[in-house]
């Protein structure tokens, strides 16, 4: 051998002109060493390498994994090999192809690691590096739930390894619409040449595009300069020449026997390759490819239907558009679960149990709950719609909320799946709930509430957020132990909100995230949690309600785990107009609480149509109460067992019950006045709740009522603690 060419096969001259990349790194996998072509490889020219680690090189997060495992293996002895997912310095995504060993010093001792790689796609071992590379592909589109996330992954696993721009276009009915359009080094395609994102796509008969789809087979054209096809328009045609267009591949997506689109990949001379023009070999593998890729956008589509599904089922169980009320604002937001990932997507895992509702109640008073179905899934979807069905027929009844709370109680027993051992022993679980109901007025701006081991709201008040003081809370519904009372175990409280105060009412899917942060740093822990919502809060509680429930939605850093419900209720500012006044039960003072209906009517500019209906409904539920004040006279704690239950009928205008009046009992008239309508309610101290009767043609009364019921927009009576109250409602602007 002559002494030029021993000079020129030193180690040092081999490794600088050798076209792979070699590293060295120590144990700890800092570098020492990189040959120039490692250093274009990975992107990092001018780089002092003793200043990076193997990790710093531009491996893919999700690669680290791979790269401990390349330096356990190798410092054990072994040999590793494999291909990394690398960004390199311009931002450009690549795939390498590393092989990796052990660096032993002389005395036999493993002192490092040398690394040989070059990228996957330029190698000359290519049927090895493309099966590599097909590998890779796969895990990255496994990785997908979405069509556009899908399709963007395909485009940067290929462009721009594997080809300069990349097309990829979906089926929608007859139509063909594009999808992604990607292209190399950033580069755009200027207007009026390759149709945007977006647009329809319709390809000459015999384009090379337009046989694909036809015959549902890749088809290649390896060299533009030797064949000729019609172009789609002449702004495409043009650009291809000054481009300069070399070859190209396009692979219909076919799976299950249906053709969901093509994928289009293009070479040109916007980049300097070893081949410009593709082969068989190439033909094959973008096959392979579109095959993967039809499975995933298959996956896909089917995933976004079951999630629509999903959203449709749940939103349905749910309030779609709440009323409005007087002196509320009220804002809603319901986000389903995120998919889990060891049960499979869809309908099954993103469902849940959260809901909640505003309920209308009796004079303008308004019920609100929030609650939560333990578990996930199409079963506790239906849970929370019985539960939701029930508590709002519940509610109907004016109860106070400890006893509505106590009758869901024993209906979330009942809608439990009866189970039984194989003994015949019932074993059967309910569901576990958690509930919180409360009723608002807002004239007094009085909440009344029971809670079932529900989250407490969060109360807004003059920049500052702290919990609703709530002292008796109770056990989630489903799980009182046997022999104990429900009256025993709900409790109802009384607070007096502060004019603009706001509410915040919502499910633990607000507060418990995936976590935002890497494992090395921690989650948020329950206090953070609440301290982080707080804080963000606090600066915005002077914002709208909507805005609120926005801000609300997105404090808490980390994406949405559970199903989550929301529901932002803020008491008017304003005092809302009311007028109150007792009455001795006399029938002279059925024209008194005429006239002061008729005096608050018209100072509220109530319409006078509306204000005489509201006054004649009011004559007749006052004289109602003064009849039966007059035949109410036996005591109520008093036991009679002698002679049939006094009736209660309509019958109002019975002839001399005057003489019969007791001079003790009293009535008070309650009016209220609303953006849209006017309250009327009586109290007395009956017991006795009205109903409607059957009046004969015959009869003088028993027809008060069904005037009421045919007259007012909506009537009804509800148990107090002194007696029973009448109420009904009577629209200003129409019937």
């Amino acid at each position: 051998m002559s002494q030029d060419a021993d000079d020129r096969l030193t180690a040092g001259s081999v490794l600088d002109h050798a076209e792979m990349a070699v590293v060295v790194t120590d144990r700890f996998s800092n570098v020492l060493y990189w040959n120039p072509f490692a250093e274009r490889l990975f992107g990092r020219v001018g780089a002092n390498p003793g200043r990076e680690s193997l990790r710093t090189l531009g491996i893919s997060e999700h690669d680290h994994p791979l790269a401990a495992d390349l330096a356990k293996q190798v410092l054990r002895g072994g040999v590793w090999e494999g291909t990394f997912d690398v960004v390199r310095g311009d931002g450009t995504l690549i795939y390498v192809r590393a092989q990796a060993v052990p660096l032993r010093h002389p005395s036999g001792s493993i002192t490092g690691i040398v690394i040989t790689a070059r990228e996957a796609m330029r190698s000359n071992e290519r049927e090895k590096d493309r099966f590599g590379l097909l590998e890779r592909i796969g895990e990255r589109l496994a990785g997908s739930l979405y069509v556009e996330e899908t399709l963007n992954r395909v485009a940067e696993s290929l462009v721009p390894q594997f080809a300069d721009h990349c097309f990829i276009e979906l089926a929608e009915g007859d139509r063909l619409v594009r999808k992604v359009s990607t292209h190399v080094n950033g580069w755009t395609p200027p207007p009026g040449s390759w149709p945007p994102v977006g647009a329809e796509i319709s390809y000459p008969l015999g384009h090379f595009a337009d046989t694909a789809l036809r015959r549902q087979e890749t088809i290649m054209v390896e060299d533009f300069s030797q064949v000729s096809y019609p172009a789609p328009s002449e702004g495409e045609a043009r650009l291809w020449g000054e481009i300069g267009v070399t070859s190209a591949i396009v692979a219909p997506l076919c799976v299950r026997g249906e053709t969901l689109g093509l994928m289009y990949l293009i070479l040109s001379n916007l980049t300097n390759r070893h081949s410009p023009h593709y082969d068989t070999f190439d033909r094959d593998f973008v096959g392979a490819i579109a095959t993967r890729v039809a499975l995933a956008v298959d996956n896909a589509l089917l995933f976004e239907e079951e999630r629509h599904t999903a959203e449709s089922f749940q939103k349905h169980l749910l309030p779609r558009v709440l009323p409005s009320f007087d002196g509320l604002e009220i804002a809603h937001r319901y986000f389903p679960a995120a998919p889990l990932a060891t049960h499979g997507q869809g309908i099954q895992t993103q469902v849940g149990g959260d809901w909640y509702d505003v309920i209308p109640l009796s004079a303008g008073r308004v019920g609100i709950v929030i609650g939560d179905v333990e578990g996930r899934g199409a079963k506790a979807a239906a849970v929370m719609g019985q539960l939701r069905a029930a508590l709002r027929a519940f509610a109907q009844d004016d109860k106070p909320p400890a006893d509505i709370l106590a009758r869901l109680d024993e209906w979330t027993r009942v809608v439990a799946s009866p189970e039984h051992d194989d003994f015949g022993a019932d074993i059967t679980n309910p569901p576990i709930v958690t509930c919180q109901y409360m009723v608002y007025d807002a004239w007094s701006r009085q909440l009344w509430f029971a809670n079932a081991g529900h989250a407490p709201p969060l109360l807004l008040v003059d920049g500052e957020v702290r919990d609703l003081e709530i002292t008796e809370v109770g056990q989630p519904l489903g799980v009182r132990a046997k022999g104990m009372h429900a009256d025993l175990v709900y409790k109802e409280e009384t607070r007096i909100l502060p004019a603009g105060a706001t509410l915040l009412l919502y499910t633990d899917g607000l507060v418990d995230r995936r976590p935002p942060r890497d494992a090395a740093a921690g989650a948020y822990d329950d206090d953070e949690t609440m301290t982080v919502l707080r804080e963000k809060l606090a600066k915005s509680s002077a914002e709208s309600v909507e805005r609120i429930a926005d801000l609300a939605t997105g404090a808490v850093p980390g994406e949405i785990d559970d199903d989550m419900a929301i529901l932002v209720v803020r008491a008017a500012g304003t005092e809302l107009q009311s007028q109150e006044r007792t009455f001795p039960a006399q029938p002279i003072m059925v024209s008194e609480a005429r006239r002061m209906a008729s005096e608050a009517f018209e100072a509220w500019q109530v319409p006078e149509e509306r204000a005489e209906l509201a006054c004649l409904l009011v004559s007749e539920v006052v004289t109602n109460v003064v009849l039966h004040a007059a035949s109410a006279g036996v005591p109520r704690r008093e036991l009679v067992l002698d002679g049939p239950p006094l009736p209660f009928d309509e019958s109002w205008d019975v002839p001399g019950f005057e003489e019969e009046m007791a001079g003790d009992k009293e009535f008070t008239l309650r009016l209220r006045r609303g953006g849209e309508s006017v309250w009327v309610e009586v109290f007395d101290q009956d017991l006795r709740l009205p109903r409607i009767r059957s009046a004969g043609e015959n009869d003088e009364g028993g027809r008060g009522l069904y005037l009421v019921d045919q007259l007012a927009r909506r009537w009804g009576s509800r148990p107090t603690r002194e007696g029973k109250a009448v109420w009904f409602e009577i629209p200003i602007g129409g019937r």
